[in-house]
């Protein structure tokens, strides 16, 4: 059974019988790990980066370096860490679906935010297009939505048939827990489980409060960072 742990903020350590993947890897300064997790502590075969913000790119570089990993990222997003060292990429679009082995499938769906990458100068550089991902881990369907708003095509992701759904529910800049329920509705996940909520003060959100909106649409399994669930 493919093992989940959200390991603090948007960040996701899938890891499946062969294979290892994480999402949108922030590591490093994330106010969420504070159980010592590093950087340098993940092993993983892949590294999926949603979009180019540093909540979200984070570590990704690194990781994908130290671990001579594949990084999947959309187009530009992959080229700019191709810049910056990455010599295994999967360079990916929105629509766009590759099964990479026997037990790991990849498809990257819409998301409605942004997506640049801003140096500690604030030098913002152009990163493509943000997304959402669907993964497939030993015949488990997984959807990791990225940061993004409520839109109407969450019900053609759930056409997949989704075992897990990962939502933000902090407001503010994503989906807030009224619109991440109704995406439940759409998406139709056996599983939810709620994210990008609780390491800033201007994303603080009840996800206990977010579980009784959803209802008994999907089991909603809220992880503190570092817990995991196997499905």
């Amino acid at each position: 059974m493919p093992k989940i742990t959200l390991l603090g903020h948007s960040a996701v350590l899938l890891e499946g019988e062969k294979t290892k993947c994480i999402i949108d890897p922030f590591i490093t300064g994330n106010p969420d790990i504070t159980y010592g997790l590093k950087a340098s502590d993940i092993k993983v075969d892949y590294v999926i980066v949603t979009h180019g913000h540093g909540d979200h790119i984070g570590d990704a570089i690194d990781i994908a370096k130290n671990n001579d990993a594949t990084l999947i990222a959309p187009f530009e997003l992959a080229m700019f860490c191709q810049s910056k060292g990455v010599q295994k990429l999967n360079p990916m679009h929105i629509g766009g679906s590759k099964r990479f082995s026997d037990d790991f499938w990849v498809k990257l769906t819409i998301a409605h935010h942004g997506s640049a990458y801003i140096d500690d100068n604030g030098n913002i550089t152009y990163t493509g297009n943000p997304c959402g991902v669907v993964v497939e881990l030993d015949g488990k369907k997984i959807y990791h939505s990225g940061d993004t708003g409520l839109f109407m095509d969450m019900q053609l992701i759930g056409e997949l048939g989704l075992d897990v759904a990962m939502l933000p529910i902090g407001d503010n800049f994503t989906m807030g827990p009224q619109d991440a329920a109704r995406a439940v509705e759409f998406l139709k996940p056996k599983m939810v489980i709620p994210m990008h909520y609780s390491a800033w003060d201007i994303i603080k959100q009840d996800p206990n409060e977010f579980a009784k909106l959803v209802g008994d649409k999907a089991e909603v399994k809220i992880l503190k960072p570092g817990e995991s669930v196997e499905i």
